[in-house]
């Protein structure tokens, strides 16, 4: 499990003694799709490594309909910032998108090593700050962009430099979910975006006809459009 431990970001930086200390505590577990990690409400004490697979993240809302809040992908980690509440629970629901490895960290314990490593909580204040940012500017899109130049900026930035095919690792409705579309809009502008010659999708394989034209969609709304 050491190797699996340094997979991640925040791990890789952990000195022999520390990632001993992280190992004893942790757990490997192996996810089937639709598996739950937690759920809204659930005490804290436990954050999350990815190590394959894709784990959504998502809201419940009174009457039942789910928000996608983020997909985490393999070598992230989730649920850490839970640990430095005083009353520490899940404000998200964890649920496993296909088959997913990940390594359970003790919270309680991880922080008590964070007391003693200076350099270890400023590895972890930027990790976390990077994300807030990374978050804001996702925000920002939803707020600000209309739904096709979300779409044709996700799967524009997805898109492999080399190929014009890719598969969706993510299922289409999360995929909406996710980008604040709804799923009969969400196939609506597929559609258009098919008629037009820009790209085709089938099942999860999607095949662009047309890259400049996908990437003048995305960029005329300001998105970021540096390809995967």
């Amino acid at each position: 499990m050491r190797e699996e431990l340094r997979r991640g970001l925040l791990f890789g930086r952990l000195d022999e003694k520390q990632l001993e200390q992280v190992r004893r505590r942790a757990k490997h577990l192996s996810l089937n799709e639709g598996d739950s990690l937690f759920e809204q409400g659930d005490w804290a004490d436990r954050f999350y490594l990815v190590l394959t697979g894709h784990i959504k993240l998502f809201r419940l809302s009174p009457d039942g309909n789910e928000k996608v809040i983020e997909v985490v992908d393999a070598g992230s980690t989730f649920a850490e910032a839970m640990m430095f509440l005083e009353h520490p629970r899940y404000p998200v629901c964890a649920q496993s998108l296909g088959k997913s490895e990940v390594i359970s960290i003790d919270a309680v314990d991880f922080l008590g090593m964070l007391r003693g490593s200076v350099d270890l909580c400023l590895l972890m204040l930027g990790d976390m700050s990077f994300r807030l940012r990374s978050m804001i500017r996702e925000i920002d899109d939803l707020s600000q962009q209309n739904a096709t130049c979300r779409v044709a900026g996700y799967l524009f930035t997805h898109a492999p430099s080399n190929s014009n095919e890719f598969d969706l690792v993510i299922p289409k409705h999360v995929l909406a979910s996710w980008l604040s579309v709804k799923p009969e809009t969400f196939s609506r502008i597929i559609k258009t975006l098919r008629s037009n010659g820009v790209l085709e999708i089938k099942g999860s394989k999607v095949t662009i006809q047309n890259r400049a034209a996908l990437e003048q969609i995305a960029d005329v709304c300001g998105l970021p459009v540096t390809e995967g």
